[in-house]
């Protein structure tokens, strides 16, 4: 074989490699998923932002025929979760069930951040939920009227828990101080569950969150429900007004828990995910385990989702502000 002849071999071989290799990735989207998808969550078992991943893993499965299996990554105020996701590969199998406290809230409270919001891709809206004010049933008050009489009447003896310092409870505790002029002492927990047992074993007065861990207790009349922090009354508590129908229409707090992948993930990858997400969240057995644990099912397509990220966090960084809230 001449040396010519050598080279053309060479480049032709070396075109044939390139090629494939260029096809690769687009054979791998075209097949997706071929295994099972990681969900991970940024909260420990227990909360909403568990229950919405939960949820969305089991009933996304049979509709992409693989396993997901969620992985709870809590702590750092969703920090640890964001940075795996953000380190993983973009190829769809990792993906992050994100709290909307930490994603628009969190951001504003330390300029030394880990993650930003740029490094994921908006998939798909899965819930939404109001934060409800919950007491201890042993609190001599039924209304959030009475709340706000008994808090003036006993200035800073009242203790509210909250998920972390900063989180949404937390600061929905600092609306509702700042819309009626009371002063309570906010006692930061690890999370929504050992918040919850210390507000069953009477430690803590009274806590803001979204409904679905509540539920069972309110059932039972361990804890009771003034109000709904949502625009609408939830269909799970119909007696329970909101807080605007309650005088406070300022306290207004819904969360938002949606599915988010590392920003370089091909786009027929978001594309899919997002098309099989909008069945199981449409899909009426969803929509009904949705409402029966205080929760609606919303799906918002990656376009709309980016779009309520961008303005909430604008709102949010104003309530912050106003509110004077710090990391620890």
């Amino acid at each position: 074989m001449t040396v010519q002849r050598q080279r053309l071999h060479f480049l032709l071989a070396a075109a044939a490699a390139a090629t494939g290799l260029a096809s690769a990735p687009a054979m791998a989207q075209g097949s997706y998923p071929s295994k099972t998808v990681l969900m991970i969550v940024p909260a420990a078992a227990g909360g909403t932002t568990d229950l919405a991943g939960r949820m969305a893993a089991q009933a996304l499965a049979p509709v992409i025929g693989q396993s997901v299996v969620v992985d709870n990554k809590g702590g750092g105020n969703g920090a640890i979760a964001a940075n795996l996701v953000k380190r993983a590969d973009a190829d769809g199998y990792t993906l992050l069930m994100q709290y909307s406290g930490y994603h628009v809230i969190s951001p504003h409270l330390t300029k030394a951040r880990s993650w930003e919001q740029s490094d994921f891709a908006p998939v798909a809206n899965v819930l939404s939920a109001p934060q409800i004010i919950v007491v201890r049933s042993e609190l001599p008050v039924k209304t959030l009227a009475e709340l706000v009489s008994y808090t003036k009447a006993n200035p800073g003896k009242l203790n509210y828990a909250s998920s972390g310092n900063g989180s949404l409870q937390h600061v929905t505790g600092a609306m509702l101080e700042q819309q009626a002029g009371v002063k309570m002492v906010h006692v930061p927990y690890k999370g929504t569950g050992p918040a919850l047992q210390d507000l069953l074993g009477g430690q803590v007065d009274l806590t803001f969150g979204t409904a679905p861990p509540f539920m069972p207790h309110v059932q039972s009349g361990k804890l009771r429900v003034l109000a709904v922090t949502g625009k609408q009354r939830l269909p799970s508590l119909p007696s329970v007004p909101t807080t605007a129908e309650a005088g406070y229409p300022g306290v207004n707090a819904t969360s938002w828990f949606a599915v988010f992948a590392p920003k370089a993930t091909p786009q027929p990858v978001i594309d899919k995910l997002a098309a099989d997400i909008k069945k199981v969240v449409e899909d009426p057995a969803f929509r009904k385990k949705a409402e029966e644990q205080g929760a609606t099912a919303d799906y918002m397509n990656p376009q709309q989702l980016a779009a309520m990220v961008k303005t909430e966090y604008g709102n949010w960084a104003q309530v912050v502000k106003s509110s004077r809230i710090e990391a620890e």
